[in-house]
């Protein structure tokens, strides 16, 4: 009969920090996986601290802690599976990224990360060492190698553990989403398959981590790159793989596959599991948001009510003379619709007070975009307000188009802690109106059904700051301004690139400029959940003080 031997993968969402509570998840899973018969308990990159833990790991006195607490874990799953689990490890001087096999009561093996990633989101170079090429570590006389998250990103570290006698490949993971990563992972594990020769165990983490979310969807393929297992995305579970040694060595046994999401499914979940977890990891209950009629509040508000519950989020429509009577109608319907509470709060009367206040220093000035941007700063006066009276945070509701070029107001729409689609540009916020009035999913805590009124979708965008305004007075036309952003911005690209992509040169050139004069404006913003590789804040990293334009 063929050898068998059991990991139980636990795809868990740890919190950053929380030693004593991540370390319970790992003894839970280990429980789960005595009691399941597993030979092996697997626990993702860096979960006893959570992931990405930043400058935190550099301070000795939490290091100190963590070392701490592995002792311990190790001491209560003594008797039973190993127990692998990602934590910062210090050797001699040197800080690294490690992956450690806790068994008999102590910590048997270390590996050390090898291929620190130093872009996007990632740092490590400044937090960790790289550690050496190692080999693989033994677990029931079973050769096991974990090349850890980005070291399977390359050739090197999975090739130097196939050739020094590993069996099969255990990938621990705290991977971040962006949109197209899934394949992307899945094409690069495919490689080290082909490569190697042998069976390959992805584990990813779950949950949100202040901008970025751990999308999960671990997954286990066979030599030659067969799917033999896929957790869901999104979820936490602990799943149970076994493997078998037959003549051609190990094999995953297939399980059923868990369907994934399409595009639009992973960066709404993203949105709502983004806020949820940044809701519960940093203890607020509530939300409150104002609700213009207009679509960006609506989405924003449905995301609320999709992450927290209807009861938990308050919407406030806060008119001025401005406010049209569709935009009022649209408001209640849509809080009609969502099921969440509705406050009704003019501020003609505050915005009266401030003009006669600055009256005296502005005779002799004729109105302009100051007394605009005085509307937009009362309701941010107003719904701060609220937010610490009833100790709700305040949402912002800025898409990505509107934070590239600066069209919000600083200290008034941008006030706030959290912005769910700040990475979502405009033309993306139509089309995800449209996708969750036809979508419920199990995960939403929102009614099911067309929550957001056809007519908030279809109208002309305005910030109803004037008579007659409307976005386009002041900026080109959304799908014109998206493609240039995505291309400056996303792609990182020029003036000429637009310029090939047919877009006209000096519209580009007034984009450019918008996105460097707002910068100041971006490094003031709330944090949002990262969708893409062009996110704003860890990203896309540009000085505030910057004359460059480009001269193509």
């Amino acid at each position: 009969m063929a050898d068998r031997f059991r990991i139980t993968l636990g795809q868990l969402n740890p919190v950053v920090g929380d030693l004593a509570g991540n370390a319970a998840l790992a003894r839970e899973t280990w429980e789960k996986g005595k009691a399941a018969g597993a030979d092996l308990v697997a626990l993702p990159e860096m979960f006893l601290t959570g992931y990405n833990a930043q400058d935190l790991v550099l301070k000795h006195a939490f290091q100190l802690d963590v070392m701490a607490h592995l002792e311990t874990l190790a001491a209560q799953c003594a008797e039973g599976p190993a127990l692998a689990i990602g934590a910062p490890w210090v050797e001699g001087t040197v800080l690294y990224n490690a992956y450690l096999i806790l068994k008999d009561g102590r910590i048997a093996s270390e590996i050390f990360k090898h291929e620190l990633p130093n872009e996007t989101v990632f740092d490590e170079v400044r937090t960790f060492a790289s550690g050496p090429l190692s080999g693989p570590y033994d677990v029931g006389g079973v050769r096991i190698g974990s090349p850890i998250c980005e070291d399977a990103w390359h050739p090197d570290v999975a090739e130097t553990l196939a050739e020094t006698g590993a069996e099969f490949l255990l990938v621990p993971n705290g991977s971040p989403y962006y949109r197209g990563k899934m394949e992307t992972r899945f094409n690069l594990m495919v490689a080290r398959v082909v490569e190697t020769g042998l069976p390959l165990i992805y584990l990813n983490m779950v949950g949100g981590q202040d901008d970025q979310v751990f999308d999960g969807a671990s997954f286990a393929l066979n030599p030659g790159g067969a799917l033999a297992v896929q957790l869901p995305a999104f979820d936490e579970e602990i799943r149970h793989v076994d493997l078998e040694r037959g003549d051609a060595g190990w094999r995953v046994v297939p399980q059923a596959l868990a369907a994934m999401p399409d595009e639009w499914e992973q960066d709404y979940r993203v949105m709502v599991l983004g806020l949820r977890d940044y809701m519960r990891k940093t203890g607020f209950e509530k939300v409150v948001l104002g609700l213009s009629g207009g679509i960006d509040s609506a989405i924003v508000a449905t995301i609320a009510v999709d992450a927290l519950g209807a009861k938990n989020v308050r919407c406030v429509m806060l008119p001025s003379e401005y406010t049209s009577d569709h935009s009022l109608k649209d408001a209640e319907q849509l809080a009609e619709a969502l099921g969440s509470q509705y406050d009704y709060l003019p501020i003609g009367a505050a915005r009266r007070a401030i003009t006669d206040t600055l009256a005296p220093l502005f005779a002799g000035t004729e109105p302009d975009l100051t007394e605009e941007n005085i509307q937009s700063r009362l309701r941010g006066l107003l719904l701060m307000a609220l937010s610490n009276k009833f100790g709700e945070m305040l949402l912002t509701t800025g898409n990505k188009s509107e934070v590239a070029v600066g069209y919000a107001t600083i200290y008034g729409d941008m006030a706030g802690g959290y912005n769910p689609i700040k990475d979502l540009y405009k033309t993306r916020v139509f089309e995800t109106c449209r996708w969750r009035n036809a979508q419920h999913r199990d995960w939403m805590r929102g009614p099911d059904g067309a929550v957001i009124p056809e007519n908030i979708i279809n109208k002309p965008p305005s910030a109803e700051l004037r008579e007659d305004q409307k976005d386009s007075d002041s900026l080109p036309d959304y799908p014109v301004l998206d493609a240039i952003l995505e291309i400056l911005v996303d792609q990182n690209g020029s003036i000429s690139d637009c310029v090939a992509a047919g877009l006209e040169r000096e519209v580009a050139k007034k984009v450019e400029h918008l996105i460097y004069i707002s910068e100041y404006k971006r490094f003031q913003s709330a944090l949002g959940p990262r969708l893409t590789k062009g996110a704003f804040w860890l990203d896309r990293r540009y000085p505030i003080v910057n004359r460059w334009r480009d001269p193509s």
